[in-house]
């Protein structure tokens, strides 16, 4: 299997897909100026003490209070909170972190009202993105994730990730972290660290211990709270640093200062591999280049039609997602029903395990699979599922067919799951549902390539249309696009989007900037 990341950068959004063998498994997609806040620390103030819960509600600037339990305040919360209490005690000279006094664990089954209390001052990390009508959740129990370790103050153990299977890998792992980490520090050795040397893995400990050590030294300096002292890298980086793997044959960006920063990153961590990234300059659009727009334009939305017309609908609820599977206007089965239900069933099976990646789905997950009798087709599909659940790196659980066919699955939920309206509303008429006739509609865009040269004064500009569209204005030898640049310069460029709507047109300037030329009075 090969695997390539198409990263889309505009002016107000970035999006990251990933593909396997050119299928659509990963999407991402945030706006430019929104913040990944999974990983961020921040110093904050207890708001709120909420004794039935056994948890407090802190302020870290979000529009709701974040929720911090006391199973999540760590261990080692009482060493946190002495060695904080000592960096902000002195403005000027940061209190050296291999003087922390290491004391005993709190109680596993204590109270938060015995340990915290409400205005206190506590150094607290985003595990969970607001979702819904709920703030972030918090915990204290802090960690620096790097490529191939897990950095953790107050945490003197080093643990090796269990699918490392080999004994003696293991052991080397675990000498060589606890020869070279100081004092006070925890380490997790992840998967990808098998059979690295150790001036890989020194490297990097010196990188997430350099991490802490900025961290400490904003909070001590902070002049107000909440004050982010930690943030988490970029969306693009940060995945990179979680999906990374030699499978991958290219990464294609179609922004510089992106591909300069991903190619930075990569260096770092893969040195052999930087030729990998690649900054993408063609014409298209570079998610039409990679035929990722028509996939997103399939994957998304209420009805997911996979092989043979069977197709899955997926509805969202407060409590949790819904999937039914329905076998549509697929012929049936020489075999009967029995084997009907079971070739529609494992077709959704695969579907919905790229779904669950693909929109980052998580909580409780119920599907409706079509009724089966035999029990040994029930535990086929159950196993196909697990099967090919083993991609998807949030933690799952799933559970075998009820009585009713009802399977449960239950995935990892950090963040909001991804929801890309693929309902378009109509460009040309703005909802009214009357318009010129189509014909006229490259007088329209004539008009507006005239009203641009002649009254704005642009001399190169890109008009992005749908493709059809896009073939009219290029056909012929001497042909319309032709004859607008005889007329108004050769700087227009006229570029298929797959994205648009049929009677849909955007312009951009030399520097990738929208030109907003759409005036309703003009298609109606």
């Amino acid at each position: 299997m090969t695997s390539e990341v198409i990263i889309d950068v505009q002016p107000k959004d970035v999006s990251i897909a990933l593909l396997e063998d050119k299928s659509l498994v990963e999407f991402q997609k945030e706006g430019r100026a929104a913040s990944f806040s999974v990983g961020n620390i921040y110093l904050a103030k207890v708001r709120k003490i909420m004794p039935g819960l056994n948890a407090c509600f802190v302020d870290v600037g979000f529009e709701r209070d974040a929720f911090l339990h006391y199973l999540d305040l760590g261990p080692q919360y009482q060493s946190l909170h002495k060695y904080l209490k000592q960096v902000l005690s002195d403005k000027k000279k940061l209190y050296p972190f291999s003087k922390a006094q290491m004391l005993p664990d709190i109680e596993k089954d204590g109270s938060l009202q015995n340990v915290l209390q409400q205005g206190h001052e506590v150094l607290v990390q985003i595990v969970k993105e607001p979702i819904s009508t709920k703030g972030p959740r918090l915990t204290c129990d802090l960690s620096f994730p790097g490529r191939y370790l897990v950095l953790m103050p107050f945490n003197n153990k080093v643990s090796v990730s269990t699918k490392i299977k080999s004994a003696e890998e293991r052991t080397r792992l675990k000498q060589l972290i606890q020869s070279i980490k100081p004092q006070n520090y925890g380490v997790i050795v992840r998967t990808v660290a098998e059979g690295k040397r150790v001036a890989e893995l020194d490297s990097e400990l010196k990188v997430l211990i350099k991490h802490w050590e900025e961290t400490v030294a904003r909070a001590q300096q902070a002049p107000k709270l909440p004050q982010l002292c930690y943030e988490e890298t970029s969306r693009t980086v940060g995945m990179l640093r979680d999906l990374f793997n030699p499978s991958y044959e290219n990464i294609y960006v179609n922004d510089k200062v992106v591909f300069e920063e991903i190619r930075d990153y990569v260096s770092l961590i893969a040195p052999d591999r930087t030729e990998i990234v690649k900054l993408y300059t063609g014409q298209l659009p570079i998610m039409d280049n990679f035929a990722v727009t028509k996939q997103i334009k399939s994957s998304f939305g209420r009805t997911v039609t996979y092989r043979h017309g069977a197709y899955l609908i997926i509805e969202h609820t407060e409590a949790l997602h819904v999937v039914d599977v329905n076998s549509g206007n697929r012929a049936k089965s020489e075999n009967g029903q029995e084997a009907n239900a079971l070739d529609v069933n494992l077709g959704a099976a695969d579907e919905l395990a790229r779904q669950l990646r693909l929109r980052d789905m998580g909580g409780i997950i119920v599907v409706d699979f079509i009724d089966m009798t035999k029990a040994e087709n029930r535990q086929v599909l159950y196993e196909r599922m697990c099967q090919n659940m083993q991609k998807d790196r949030a933690r799952h659980n799933i559970l075998p067919l009820s009585k009713f066919g009802l399977m449960q699955i239950t995935r990892q939920r950090v963040r909001p799951a991804i929801d890309v309206t693929v309902e378009e509303t109509c460009p040309t008429c703005f909802g009214k549902g009357t318009i010129k006739s189509s014909i006229l509609f490259t007088d329209t865009l004539e008009n507006k390539i005239d009203y641009m040269v002649n009254k704005l004064g642009y001399k190169k500009f890109k008009l992005h249309i749908h493709p059809y569209v896009a073939a009219f204005i290029n056909q012929g030898i001497i042909s319309l696009k032709r004859k607008w640049q005889m007329k108004y310069g050769f700087g227009i460029k006229v570029i298929p989007d797959q994205s648009m709507a049929f009677l849909q047109y955007v312009f951009y300037d030399s520097k990738g900037e929208e030109i907003d030329m759409k005036q309703e009075n003009d298609l109606q």
